[in-house]
């Protein structure tokens, strides 16, 4: 693990609420699908890496 218990659990609830900003400005109109899904898609892998759960260029699970 990259990073303690108590930062993940915090990044986990910031993610929460950036995922949730995220879908509003999609339902919105004001993001496309595609872009929506680069940012979510990132970030997540971000929180995954925090948690030693990726290594970007590897082939993940």
């Amino acid at each position: 693990m990259k990073a303690s218990q108590d930062f993940i659990k915090q990044l986990e609830l910031l993610y929460e609420q950036y995922e949730q900003e995220v879908t509003e400005k999609l339902k919105a109109g004001i993001l496309k699908d595609t872009t929506a899904k680069t940012y979510l898609t990132h970030s997540s892998n971000f929180v995954r890496w925090c948690r030693n759960d990726f290594v970007p260029g590897d082939r993940n699970k």
